[in-house]
């Protein structure tokens, strides 16, 4: 088993298009990349903690290779906005691919590299690949809250604008 870890904005976005794929072993919602020991969600979503909502993915490389998620996690975002993700504002919010190794790191780069260069955006591609730190995870209502609280989850997705950006931008 191998561990992802990726920042798109709020974490209660990114666990659905990763979850319930063969290969997939768990996928935890929480903070990482930040000075703040321990933090809970009131203190990240302050933005001074230097922790960004990150989802950690505990994943069989064998069944389902880094390459495929990087495939899917792409797509989930805007990487060229560092003021954070759709309606979500501020450093806690924006895009980063955490490395866990050096494979992880050459691919996350080649990927980056490839939308880069693909003229898909007029704008520079933001997202950071930076060596994954330790990683604490959310209180229990943020994990699987797409399951656990469909309704507002849509409601928040809906309001977003992330839909209508991956339809426009990646479909």
């Amino acid at each position: 088993m191998e561990k992802a870890t990726f920042a798109g904005g709020c974490f209660w976005c990114m666990v659905k298009p990763f979850d319930q794929m063969e290969g997939i072993h768990g996928i935890t919602s929480g903070y990482t990349g930040g000075h703040t020991e321990n933090p809970a969600y009131e203190d990240v979503k302050t933005g001074e903690t230097g922790h960004r909502e990150a989802v950690q993915i505990l994943f069989d490389p064998e069944v389902f290779p880094y390459e495929k998620l990087l495939s899917l996690y792409w797509p989930q975002v805007d990487p060229t906005d560092d003021g954070g993700q759709f309606h979500d504002r501020g450093p806690q919010y924006r895009t980063a691919v955490f490395y866990h190794n050096d494979t992880q790191r050459q691919l996350a780069e080649k990927t980056r590299q490839e939308i880069a260069d693909s003229g898909r955006f007029k704008e520079p591609i933001v997202t950071e690949i930076v060596p994954a730190s330790t990683f604490y995870p959310a209180e229990a209502y943020h994990q699987d809250f797409y399951k656990k609280q469909e309704k507002a989850y849509l409601e928040d997705r809906q309001k977003s604008g992330r839909d209508e950006f991956i339809e426009k931008h990646w479909r």
